[in-house]
């Protein structure tokens, strides 16, 4: 008997991730403004975004991918002289953005959604804003942003330190959908995206509220 096996899994459709896009802007349009009241300090941010604004010329274009409220990412960017574009999926965090950081650019989108024409970029950061996808997508992801970057250009990308693989959790009191690496696979993740690691940071957090747990940050410094 033959049996013919199954068509090779190409991930969630259009329209699953699309709706599950839209179910983590809702998850965040309810979290807003509370996002800053209970991570309020990001030392291991700024740090990188010193990284990050340290290694381009003045007026050198940057894509801060999840920009949140645009502090303190966006707004450290922007005064260090540089052209930040944000995009968020959440139009509250971005109606924050532009309060907080008029200087930049902000946009509604998500970053599955982009492709080769938004670039090209001479910085990119991701703060925490991959870890609201799959593994999967993270790693498509990731080679996305590869390609909008010009040769040479920079990564900053943090993520929460955990096994996780679009798991349900809360988060401030609302359910999402987190993914998180050990420290070694998400090296190992970027650099099977094209990338050259230069250094992998730790950084151990304790948020202002018990809202949320005490976390260890990965930050990744990346050269394409």
């Amino acid at each position: 008997m033959t049996v013919t096996p199954p068509p090779p899994d190409s991930g969630p459709t259009p329209a699953a991730r699309a709706d599950r896009a839209a179910a983590q802007a809702r998850a965040f349009d309810l979290i807003g403004a509370h996002y800053d009241e209970v991570f309020p300090h990001k030392e291991g941010q700024r740090a990188a975004g010193e990284w990050l604004a340290a290694r381009l010329p003045p007026g050198a274009r940057v894509l801060d991918v999840g920009c949140g409220t645009g502090r303190p990412t966006a707004r450290q960017l922007t005064d260090a002289g540089l052209l930040v574009t944000g995009i968020d999926i959440s139009e509250r965090m971005l109606e924050l953005a532009r309060k907080a950081v008029p200087e930049a650019t902000f946009r509604q989108a998500d970053v599955t959604d982009l492709d080769s024409s938004w670039g090209p970029y001479s910085g990119v950061v991701a703060f925490f804003s991959l870890l609201m996808l799959p593994r999967a997508q993270v790693e498509t992801t990731l080679r996305l942003l590869h390609t909008i970057l010009e040769p040479g250009g920079h990564l900053a990308l943090a993520m929460v330190e955990a096994d996780l693989d679009d798991v349900e959790l809360s988060f401030l009191g609302t359910p999402v959908r987190l993914t998180g690496y050990p420290r070694a696979h998400l090296r190992a993740v970027v650099e099977d995206a094209g990338f050259e690691v230069l250094e992998v940071r730790d950084h151990t957090y304790a948020p202002a509220s018990t809202e949320a747990e005490p976390e260890t940050q990965l930050f990744v410094y990346a050269r394409r």
